[in-house]
């Protein structure tokens, strides 16, 4: 129970840190694009992917049940509002944590366990603002985009299977989409988002520099970070849907209205 309190409170801590010394100074140009590389160009396979398949698998577990109540024609609407607003932000969310997160706590736990991070606080720099800055940012600005490419592929691939496999008149599947889901929709599942890149970011980062020693050391770093992660993301999936919901019937339609 102690260690978990303090576990909990050595994140905070590292979470302020990283969060001044943001904004205290951006990193070099040519860190930041190597750290937007690694984190999105090289995550976008594992989006495609990801997002093809949920598309496809939300198709047809939907289908079977709706089809017991003769609602086929509903099935775009089902689709697209589960994908936009929860198993497309999580999924994505925990295969990035899974690729990324795991990737930046191994790579920081080795260079911890080789006292590179000494050697960078021996030198009068900081290992925070040179390390730990251009990763979350990358995360932070990132893994919202990378979600809207597997939102995107997600829906395109549900409607191919949808019309083409399953039978389903697509003027219907476009219709029902576009009546259920809104635009506050999109907008919650990328906030959630945002939330979850930083997650990952901070849980990596922070793994990584308290790697213990040796090979086994930095496995169990890259291991916890995924770990920790994951659970994360659970707890900021269930804490933003509720203030999400709440909102949504405070502040969307008078939005409409004003619109309109």
């Amino acid at each position: 129970m102690i260690n978990g309190i303090a576990s909990v409170g050595d994140l905070s801590l590292f979470s302020w840190q990283i969060g001044r010394c943001t904004l205290a100074r951006l990193p070099r140009k040519s860190v930041l694009l190597e750290a937007f590389y690694e984190v999105g160009v090289r995550s976008l396979p594992v989006v495609v992917i990801t997002g093809g398949f949920l598309g496809m698998v939300l198709a047809v577990q939907s289908f079977n049940q709706l089809r017991q109540m003769h609602l086929e024609s509903q099935l775009g609407a089902v689709t697209t509002m589960t994908l936009v607003t929860e198993l497309g932000p999580v999924l994505a969310a925990t295969m990035l944590a899974g690729r990324v997160g795991s990737s930046i706590a191994a790579e920081l736990g080795t260079m911890r366990v080789t006292e590179q991070i000494d050697a960078l606080r021996a030198l009068g720099a900081n290992p925070v603002q040179y390390l730990v800055v251009p990763r979350f940012l990358a995360c932070f600005l990132l893994i919202p985009m990378l979600t809207a490419v597997a939102d995107g592929i997600g829906i395109f691939s549900g409607w191919a299977f949808s019309t083409q496999v399953l039978g389903v008149n697509s003027h219907h599947y476009w219709m029902h989409a576009e009546s259920f889901v809104t635009g506050y929709d999109v907008l919650g599942g990328l906030f959630k988002s945002v939330f979850f890149g930083a997650a990952i970011a901070v849980v990596a980062c922070h793994r990584g520099f308290h790697c213990g020693a040796g090979a086994q050391g930095v496995g169990k770093a890259a291991t916890e970070s995924f770990v920790v992660s994951f659970i994360v993301i659970l707890i900021f999936d269930f804490l933003l849907g509720v203030f999400i919901t709440n909102l949504y019937f405070i502040i969307w339609p008078n939005a409409v209205s004003l619109i309109g």
